[in-house]
């Protein structure tokens, strides 16, 4: 209790807002009957006063105090009915996360007080516990947001133009000996002079971060000593991660942006909005369960339950207007405040759920679509989850890019030797068009990827054949079992150099694919030095040397593979027709009359249309075509997924009298070399070059 005046204050922002004077907080709950706010001290977290929030407008509940500062703690403890058949858990005894808390400040501690029923009641969670769960919780902080940006601009990267390097902020900073120790692991680490070196002679143009909101380990990682090392459990969605805040303070993510955006990075964050922390209903209660339970999430019938598309416990509910905004909200919050450049949404599927399924034409897009912020950054949409209808690759509305997991399948069997894989690789190198080339939307849809976080790393996929996580306990049962990997004749490390040569040219095939295709290419951060996670394909759970990038000992293969990505990136940006931004169909391109796409077969003509049944072929030339400035650049690409040499006859094409070979995957450290238009040259097995064409004076 407390005999300290509150005033009304205002019900909008929610949060916490600092004035200069005071403080105003504001909670939105339909169904409460009462919310009190409780402040704590700092450090100790102890309990120092309880205010009952004394104006209710709209369904907020709001309250203002003079002199609460930046650096107060605090936290809510909400009235109404325990009635989970009806869909209502409030339980008072539960201290709660404020959802628009700006900073978390301390660990959440595993305890039966979490939950707001009794553990091991035979009722299960239609019984109340009554025991106060703040010792257990973390506390929401008053902040003040200023920050002093100076002449900080976003790059505005051309999508065209766009590399985008997955990376993890703790994973790739912990073990790299030329980050200061103090900054390992943590956002200022990716920041370090020798992180943006790195990106920078890479060639990428945008860092994607795994989560970096606010997130709970889960309770059977923990009481294995386990943390959820990959982030998609969140339970705030303005707040910063902790663990990766080295001084616990706002303005570190704020710096690190900061120096991406001078060094020409865009910075891009994964967003869960899919789900919470809260898990089932035998989850914690930790906020929006005992907030308002019934608002925040989607329920079943009866209510006692929860909707599950996301295959984590629950679902948030976007058809609800608070819960909308609110999402909207946080959005906007770290494009505005913290000056992020876009997003990849985790199981964005169930954004755009609606009573009636998943709609294009959601709340959720429609909003987005209209939003003056939201409307001019990058979006990008994991384009499934596990309900019903969930796969929805290509059926995202326009202004949304897509991971394309059929672009990581098909590039992938087709280096491994697959048969009949031609038809399936055609669109893949042109930006997927079958799939994306509707509703006025470009190549820039297709997010191109052959490795990402969830799986094996590109190493990996070529040196096992079978997952192996056991390390995550749960048998080796969890991860999935469709990797399309080949271990080229042992299973996992091998000294054997003719093994270590062909998983290296595997390697570059991948990655020279994966940057000479149509659409926008995402790289996983440490595929460029060969990183391996041991065949585990699911390391959500190992925040150790499994999952961290060791920058501290690279080979010669490892240096070697590093240059050959640069090279890719440059190749990519030295070439128009590498990275054209609307789909192409064969359309004329020159005055001579060559078609901005050609397909060409070994003997150095037009692939027949027949030709396109022979399964066992393997071996293609892809002639691309754009304009640049005052001049066309045409360059072709030549495939071989077969073990042995192809003779590959180099076509006469409109206006074309010779091609230069800029890189051939068989020998990485060859100098480029001229052949007559005509020429029949040597592709070796498991490879491919790069030509580009000269014309006629």
């Amino acid at each position: 209790m407390s005999g300290r005046t509150i005033l009304a204050g205002r019900p909008d922002p929610l949060g916490a807002t600092w004035d200069g004077a005071g403080t105003d907080f504001a909670l939105f709950s339909a169904h409460a009957e009462r919310v009190e706010l409780c402040l704590f001290a700092a450090p100790t977290g102890r309990e120092t006063e309880r205010i009952g929030l004394p104006e209710l407008t709209d369904q907020v509940w709001h309250g203002y105090l003079p002199d609460v500062m930046p650096g107060q703690l605090y936290g809510y403890r909400v009235h109404g009915p325990y009635a989970p058949l009806a869909g209502h858990r409030f339980n008072p005894d539960k201290l709660l996360l404020d959802p628009y808390a700006k900073a978390i400040k301390g660990a959440l501690r595993w305890s039966d007080a979490l939950m707001g029923y009794r553990v091991g009641s035979g009722r299960e969670d239609l019984s109340m516990d009554h025991r106060d769960s703040a010792f257990a919780m973390p506390k929401a902080c008053v902040v003040d947001t200023a920050f002093t940006w100076g002449d900080d601009r976003p790059p505005a990267t051309p999508w065209a133009e766009t590399v985008i390097y997955e990376v993890h902020v703790r994973g790739a900073t912990m073990l790299h000996p030329a980050v200061p120790a103090t900054l390992r692991g943590n956002f200022l680490g990716l920041a370090a002079p020798a992180m943006i070196a790195h990106l920078q002679r890479l060639g990428v143009t945008a860092v994607e971060l795994l989560p970096p909101q606010a997130i709970v380990d889960e309770r059977h990682l923990a009481s294995r000593g386990l943390r959820n090392h990959w982030g998609y459990n969140t339970i705030g969605f303005f707040a910063p991660e902790p663990r990766y805040l080295g001084r616990g303070e706002l303005w570190e993510f704020k710096t690190m942006v900061r120096r991406l955006h001078a060094a020409d990075i865009e910075v891009l964050i994964d967003v869960v909005y899919n789900h919470t922390a809260e898990g089932n209903q035998l989850g914690p209660t930790l906020s929006f369960r005992g907030i308002d339970n019934a608002s925040y999430y989607r329920l079943a019938d009866p209510p006692r339950y929860y909707v599950d598309d996301t295959g984590c416990g629950n679902t948030l509910d976007l058809s609800h207007p608070r819960v909308l905004q609110m999402v909207l909200d946080s959005l906007r919050y770290w494009v505005e405040e913290m000056h992020v450049d876009g997003f990849r949404f985790d199981l964005a599927t169930t954004l755009g759920r609606e009573a009636h399924g998943f709609d294009p034409g959601s709340g959720f897009f429609d909003a987005v679509r209209q939003d003056p912020v939201l409307s001019r950054v990058k979006l990008i949409a994991e384009p499934w989850d596990v309900g019903d209808g969930g796969y929805r690759v290509g059926g995202f509305p326009p202004g949304w890019s897509e991971w394309n997991d059929k672009y990581r399948d098909t590039v992938r069997a087709y280096w491994r030797g697959d048969d009949g894989m031609l038809p399936a690789l055609a669109p893949r190198l042109l930006g997927s068009a079958d799939l994306f080339d509707h509703g006025g939307r470009d190549a820039r849809a297709s997010v191109n990827f052959v490795s990402a976080h969830d799986g094996f790393t590109l190493a990996d996929v070529v040196s096992y054949d079978r997952k192996h996580n056991e390390a995550n306990g749960e048998g080796n049962a969890d991860g999935h079992d469709h990797n399309l990997s080949a271990n080229n004749g042992v299973e996992g490390p091998s000294d054997d150099p003719a093994i270590r040569a062909r998983r290296a040219r595997q390697q570059r095939n991948m990655l020279a694919t994966l940057l000479f295709s149509q659409g926008t290419p995402m790289l996983l951060a440490g595929d460029e030095i060969g990183n391996s996670q041991g065949g585990n394909n699911n390391a959500y759970c190992q925040d150790n040397e499994t999952s961290w990038l060791d920058w501290r000992h690279l080979d010669a293969d490892q240096q070697a593979l590093n240059a050959f990505v640069a090279r890719l990136t440059a190749l990519r940006r030295g070439h128009p027709a590498l990275r054209q931004p609307r789909f192409l169909h064969g359309e004329t391109c020159t005055p001579a009359g060559l078609k901005n796409v050609t397909w060409i077969s070994p003997d150095g003509v037009e692939k027949a249309e027949h030709q396109w049944q022979d399964v066992h072929a393997r071996c293609i030339g892809l002639v691309l075509c754009a304009p640049d400035r005052d001049r066309h650049d045409v360059v072709m690409l030549v495939a071989n997924s077969y073990d042995g040499v192809v003779d590959f006859t180099l076509p006469r094409l409109p206006g074309v009298t010779a091609w230069r070979c800029e890189l051939d995957t068989a020998a990485p450290g060859a100098a480029p070399a001229r052949f007559a238009a005509g020429t029949e040259v040597p592709v070796a097995g498991r490879s491919l070059g790069l030509y580009a064409a000269e014309a006629a004076p």
